[in-house]
């Protein structure tokens, strides 16, 4: 196992919530669903228990209002908690005004129950892009100091191809500043390649992410950071009825994902991303 720790992050959110469903299910009819976040959460908080891994939790505002014994116990087992932004909408697709709103109403919602400040913010579907740098200047001038919102990949639905790949201090369109912690990239044959988690790491072969984050350990000599969701380790979740893209990004290969994650755990060392950045000479405290 290498000696460099990496960033362990969970994007706290339910499966009727993410994008790829969104044409299936709207915002207004989420409380229709049966609420499966807060187990699958405990799952995760178990599996990190056994294995006495840390890792950062990224909340869902919509998600701390109805579970918050659940923001609670994340604290109380050691954990890092951050804002995941209150109702996981894409952040282009927002006002400044409303994205504000939600900005500071997810981060007073975990504050109120955590007893402390929150100071990582994750945008739904990393939906921090050229045409949404705005938002940039809206969670530093709320009380953020660091982000990881940026994927620097070219995606249909997310990513600023080009951007920088490593943890560094960003200047937003305003002048304030912010620590990025980018989504993990790799770079092979001439290409840019997604390899921090999620669902790259359900479609990829186990050995193929295993090599892509060595390399960027080993050779790049950079830690990375990993993101997966509670309702990737919940196989037996409801099917919508969606197009074949979205079905496929969302449902292929949830029952490998949790022995997957097992595998990664061993092999890896992991830690916040508060204290991964703290390391590379970024200080992130309150």
């Amino acid at each position: 196992m290498s000696a460099l720790r990496n960033a362990l992050t969970v994007d706290v959110e339910d499966y009727f919530q993410v994008a790829a469903l969104a044409e299936a299910i709207r915002p207004e009819d989420w409380h229709r669903h049966e609420l499966r976040v807060e187990r699958n959460t405990h799952r995760l908080l178990d599996l990190f228990d056994a294995r006495d891994v840390t890792a950062t939790f990224f909340v869902l505002g919509w998600v701390a209002e109805r579970c918050p014994a659940l923001v609670r116990e994340i604290v109380a087992r050691g954990h890092e908690l951050a804002s995941h932004g209150y109702s996981h909408q894409l952040v282009y697709r927002q006002t400044p005004e409303v994205f504000r709103e939600e900005t500071r109403r997810s981060k007073q919602i975990l504050e109120n129950e955590a007893q402390r400040r929150v100071l990582g913010y994750r945008a739904a579907s990393y939906s921090v892009t050229r045409e949404s740098l705005w938002a940039l200047d809206i969670i530093a001038e709320e009380g953020f100091v660091w982000d990881s919102s940026i994927f620097p990949v070219r995606h249909d639905r997310y990513g600023i191809p080009g951007a920088q790949r490593w943890p560094h201090h960003l200047s937003t369109p305003a002048g304030h500043t912010l620590v990025e912690f980018p989504l993990t990239t790799l770079r092979w044959s001439g290409m840019t390649l997604p390899i921090a988690g999620g669902g790259y790491f359900r479609l990829y072969p186990y050995a193929f992410s295993r090599f892509g984050l060595r390399r960027v350990n080993r050779v790049d000599g950079r830690p990375f950071i990993f993101y997966l969701h509670p309702w990737e380790v919940d196989p037996d979740q409801p099917r919508v009825p969606v197009g074949w893209k979205s079905r496929f990004r969302h449902y292929n290969n949830l029952r490998k994902c949790e022995p997957r994650l097992e595998r990664l755990l061993d092999d890896f060392a992991f830690d916040t991303v508060g204290n991964v950045l703290r390391a590379q000479g970024l200080p992130v405290s309150a």
